[in-house]
């Protein structure tokens, strides 16, 4: 859900623009839409997410107080039962923030390196410049979105209410601002590759979709 409503209302809000222009995005609307697009996916998905965090970090905990939740609907029946159909929106907005970065770091620098690639360095646009673009892409999108994961896993580990402000103030000050970078290489090991592999499939979607459909 999160992934269909983030990809599916960047192309409605890109294709909303190229008609209402007759010409390619600006690389500031590309960003307005993804940023939007994101928002809301973030939204949608925040509930799966939680319990995903919550059952990921359950084996590090002492066993007396880890959740043994068996499955996601197990853990959204119990989280409500336990804590009140609130905790759904725990992390909702550093979920959400996170969520917008991904997708404006993602689609729209996408876009932007495509662009660049074939305007102003003679590129073809082919699955080997959408490979390179994606590429950096998936650069941009770990770079900003590497701290928002981290504030974002420690306030969804745990269930008690948290401050994001005090949070980030006080890790910053214990681990220093080198914790924005905790991660990093694990997290582009993960993101790149599922970045590029999503945005070159994308693309062949979207030609056969047109293809089929008749459309320039």
């Amino acid at each position: 859900m999160y992934g269909n409503t983030r990809f599916g209302l960047y192309e409605i809000f890109k294709t909303h623009y190229q008609n209402t222009t007759q010409g390619l995005p600006a690389l500031s609307a590309l960003i307005l839409a993804a940023a939007a697009s994101g928002f809301v996916g973030g939204i949608i998905g925040n509930p799966a997410d939680l319990a995903n965090i919550r059952m990921q970090c359950d084996a590090g905990l002492l066993i007396s107080s880890r959740r043994g939740y068996r499955n996601v609907f197990d853990a959204w029946i119990r989280m409500d039962r336990e804590e009140g159909w609130r905790c759904f929106t725990r992390a909702w907005w550093p979920n959400s923030v996170r969520a917008a970065l991904m997708t404006t770091s993602q689609l729209a620098s996408y876009d932007g390196f495509k662009t660049m690639l074939i305007r102003h360095m003679s590129f073809k646009d082919n699955v080997h410049t959408q490979f390179l673009a994606s590429t950096l892409a998936s650069l941009v999108a770990t770079a900003l979105c590497s701290p928002v994961d981290v504030i974002k896993t420690r306030i969804m580990s745990t269930s008690n209410s948290v401050s994001i402000l005090k949070l980030v103030t006080e890790v910053s000050r214990r681990e220093g601002l080198t914790w924005m970078l905790r991660g990093w290489v694990p997290s582009f090991v993960r993101l790149g590759p599922q970045t590029v592999a999503t945005l070159l499939f994308l693309e062949q979607h979207k030609m056969v979709f047109r293809a089929l459909n008749g459309i320039g």
